[in-house]
């Protein structure tokens, strides 16, 4: 299954580097962007998954601004955002990606985290954690135990808050690299970062992708009680967590 999530992950990016450069965002009700690629993506992904399973229940983005989506999961369902980072879209540096993940138990398994104007890919088979570039090989990654030399932390470029400055500081992070979308966890799941703190508003299909990845990759992201993130919550609304490497 991983690689027709490849294949269809491949075909929605295909469908927003159309509009790359040319798109004119819209306001959602929550005040959020949207795109004429967020809606062409999400329709190319939810016309390959129903093809690839009918039977799966799937929740995405738009669907749900719409009021369109399914209220009850149960214990399976596809969990899709189309364009994570429309900012960064928008602003031309690359940063999007395409998220999808399937959701068994509560948990993410398989997952994709794509980045077609970067030409990069992070997905996870249920079991192991790949990196890809471009049309190369897929290479095994792995998340790291936190350096000695002090660890390196993720960050929001769109949303870096006095919360997570206040973690920063409290946590001696050596060092920051700003990322957009879901980028952060592929950081942490090859080993180029070590933590990912977030206290800002984010949505289950922002982070399961990536989740899934960085799970399979020997990392977690917990809630701020220390709970693994769970998945198929009402409303689909996420707490404050933190994504951390192996043993950050």
């Amino acid at each position: 299954m991983i690689l027709e999530l490849r294949r269809l992950a491949s075909r929605a990016g295909m469908i927003i580097l159309q509009h790359y450069g040319s798109a004119v965002a819209r306001r959602k009700d929550d005040s959020s962007p949207v795109t004429i690629a967020d809606e062409e993506a999400e329709r190319a992904i939810i016309e390959d998954l129903t093809a690839l399973d009918p039977g799966i229940p799937i929740v995405a983005e738009e669907t749900v601004a719409r009021g369109a989506g399914p209220v009850i999961v149960g214990r399976r369902f596809w969990l899709v955002d189309p364009l994570d980072g429309t900012k960064e879209f928008l602003s031309r540096n690359g940063e999007f990606t395409v998220n999808v993940a399937l959701i068994e138990d509560g948990l993410p398994t398989l997952g994709i985290v794509l980045a077609p104007a970067l030409r990069v890919a992070y997905f996870s088979d249920g079991g192991r954690a790949w990196r890809a570039e471009g049309d190369g090989p897929a290479h095994p990654i792995r998340a790291r135990a936190a350096p000695a030399t002090g660890r390196v932390a993720a960050v929001s470029r769109s949303h870096l808050d006095a919360a997570t400055e206040q973690f920063l500081a409290r946590h001696g992070i050596r060092e920051s690299r700003p990322a957009g979308s879901a980028l952060k966890f592929g950081l942490l799941a090859a080993g180029e970062a070590d933590v990912y703190p977030r206290f800002g508003r984010t949505m289950e299909w922002d982070t399961a992708a990536g989740h899934a990845v960085l799970r399979a990759a020997g990392g977690s992201v917990r809630d701020l009680d220390g709970r693994e993130l769970r998945y198929g919550k009402p409303g689909f609304a996420n707490p404050s967590f933190i994504a951390r490497g192996r043993d950050a």
